[in-house]
């Protein structure tokens, strides 16, 4: 109605108005049906892989349209945001499980992980092709519009039992994959064969009814001395697609190239760490060969953000020598795969919980781009869609256990993580949520 209004406004000849007015239907029902078709069957984003689970429904047509902002990455972030993110930065280093993880934080790297995830743009267009391989039958040449997430978490280190997985991982993983649907990206999770019950089990319902028609997937692999050639060539197709690759309590390779529990447990004796890390590397291989041209185009380079608290979790590598020096067993557990952006936390989940709320406050300053619109109002709107409600993570969590899931400390099937109640973590949540929605 507003819409037709307008155009009365601006015409009074009748026929002028009949014929902008189809023009404005036509236009909002081209745009109403795109959400449904950037994933129409025959062209849905797809990785021919051992195990995939597809999550989001069609309930909400118009999500893309709602939730799409122009992405502006040399935009200034108003002073407000950038200080509401910084105290969500102190809120989540708090060094609460008394590891020694703030010696771990990288300043303003919340902040740029942040921005990447916020304003993320699709790559495939700047970036080099791959010849065709006959493995890479995906279907999928990187060419949609929308832009690839791909989430690597997983950490077995309960290795006495199946599953081996922590409570430390999951939730922070989904809030994170919640957060990039809704700001419309596509996303992919990717953890071990052995975690593929916990996380099949604890995909998010806070969310699902509100993401748009972008196809969700988890996709598991075996150990690597499982691994075939063909699922090798599966992790490459993953690594040539990304846009962008997310680490969230994801066990990374020491120096060794060996992933250990805190306690020093080498997982990959157990037979339950799948080469994960290889989709970085390839990733990177493709930024060495160049940007467009040939040229060192950083913008069209695939980065990598990680989320970890211990010192062993993949992307530590850029705060190595600190690992050594600060956290017991250092030497040996140090993942040495170096992030561009490292997010540091008490508990990875709450890492998971910041990176979706920074995410959301970036894409609130640039929607406001120094408007006069009601910034609290714009705050609510953006958290609502991208971070986690306590009742929500709540239920996650009991999911989380009823799967197998337990306490990486305690060892026990019960909805703590990391030895700590379950309070903490929701109050930490709770203070997240604040500290994002009051200017």
């Amino acid at each position: 109605m507003a819409m037709r209004t307008t155009i009365a406004t601006i015409t009074k000849n009748r026929l002028s108005f009949t014929y902008c007015s189809a023009i404005a239907i036509t236009t909002f029902v081209r745009l109403t049906l795109s959400s449904s078709v950037l994933f129409p069957p025959s062209k849905a984003f797809s990785i021919n892989h051992d195990i995939a689970h597809n999550f989001g429904n069609n309930k909400n047509k118009q999500a893309k349209i709602m939730t799409t902002t122009t992405p502006r990455p040399n935009q200034p972030i108003s002073p407000s945001i950038t200080a509401s993110i910084n105290k969500i930065n102190d809120i989540i280093t708090t060094d609460a499980g008394g590891r020694g993880m703030t010696h771990l934080v990288v300043p303003g790297d919340l902040l740029a992980s942040a921005k990447l995830l916020a304003r993320l743009t699709a790559k495939s267009k700047s970036r080099p092709r791959d010849p065709p391989s006959r493995n890479d039958d995906d279907g999928d040449d990187g060419g949609d519009d929308d832009p690839l997430v791909i989430i690597l978490s997983g950490f077995p280190c309960c290795v006495a039992h199946a599953p081996p997985t922590e409570t430390d991982g999951p939730p922070g993983a989904w809030a994170i994959a919640a957060a990039a649907s809704n700001l419309g990206h596509r996303v992919v999770l990717v953890t071990d064969r052995c975690n593929e019950d916990v996380f099949r089990a604890s995909a998010p319902e806070h969310k699902l009814d509100d993401a748009d028609d972008s196809k969700w997937e988890l996709i598991t692999f075996p150990p690597e001395e499982d691994m075939t050639e063909d699922q090798s060539q599966r992790l490459r197709a993953l690594a040539r697609k990304a846009d962008l690759i997310i680490a969230c309590e994801r066990a990374g390779p020491a120096s060794d190239g060996k992933c250990y529990t805190m306690r020093g447990i080498d997982m990959n004796e157990k037979g339950l760490i799948a080469p994960l890390h290889r989709i970085v590397e390839m990733a990177r291989e493709r930024n060495n060969g160049g940007g467009r041209d040939g040229d060192d185009d950083d913008e069209a380079n695939v980065k990598f953000i990680a989320v970890g608290d211990g010192g062993n979790e993949m992307g530590m590598g850029k705060v190595l020598g600190k690992i050594h020096e600060h956290i017991p067993n250092g030497e040996l557990i140090g993942a040495v795969t170096e992030a561009d952006h490292l997010i540091a936390a008490s508990v990875s989940n709450w890492g998971g919980y910041a990176l979706a709320a920074a995410a959301a406050l970036v894409r609130c300053s640039d929607e406001l781009d120094g408007s006069d619109d009601d910034e609290k109002e714009a705050r609510a709107k953006w958290v609502e869609r991208c971070v986690p409600t306590e009742g929500g993570e709540v239920k996650l969590l009991e999911r989380c256990v009823a799967a197998g899931c337990r306490d990486g400390v305690s060892g026990k099937m019960e909805a703590t993580v990391d030895g700590m109640p379950l309070e903490t973590s929701m109050k930490c949540l709770r203070d997240i949520r604040e500290a994002a929605l009051i200017p």
